[in-house]
């Protein structure tokens, strides 16, 4: 099935479920400090609660263990993510991290300028997340042209 833009997605959103013992903390972080705008919140029986925050347009990275290895050494200095790990684009790295951390996140590398041209900050953040606050330096034209961003080679 296509239509005017292609074919048609199979997939039409991304949801990343976590769970937050401390739901309330986990809530401000990422919808009062991130400015994630909360889309839904449902309640259920026996204190079940959710809240459903919009974080924009998501992709899935699937990243090969020599490849987050690398991320973690530009990002980093040394091997800290786990497996999985979230990313959020903002417009000012430094000004988003330094919010994080006065909210409660631990900095577990400052704004870092990558390779690929982005500022790259990595946190510790409520819900057990590692995440990455990241700001791209300039068009993506522009970062296409930066080693390690080919695409479309075959796998």
């Amino acid at each position: 099935m296509t239509d005017r833009m292609g074919p048609a997605k199979r997939v039409r959103q991304l949801r990343l479920v976590v769970e937050a013992e401390d739901f309330a903390e986990a809530v401000a972080f990422y919808r009062d400090v991130l400015g994630l705008p909360e889309e839904a919140a449902f309640a259920g029986d026996g204190d079940a609660r959710v809240v459903i925050l919009d974080a924009g347009r998501a992709t899935l990275e699937i990243a090969n263990p020599a490849q987050k290895r690398m991320i973690d050494e530009v990002e980093v200095g040394r091997q800290v993510a786990p497996r999985i790990r979230v990313a959020f684009e903002v417009d000012d790295a430094v000004a988003r991290t330094a919010e994080a951390t006065a909210a409660g996140a631990a900095e577990v590398a400052p704004p870092t300028r990558t390779p690929w041209r982005s500022l790259n900050a990595r946190l510790e953040a409520p819900a057990g997340l590692h995440i990455t606050l990241f700001q791209e330096l300039g068009p993506a034209a522009d970062r296409e042209t930066e080693p390690g961003a080919e695409t479309g080679q075959p796998l």
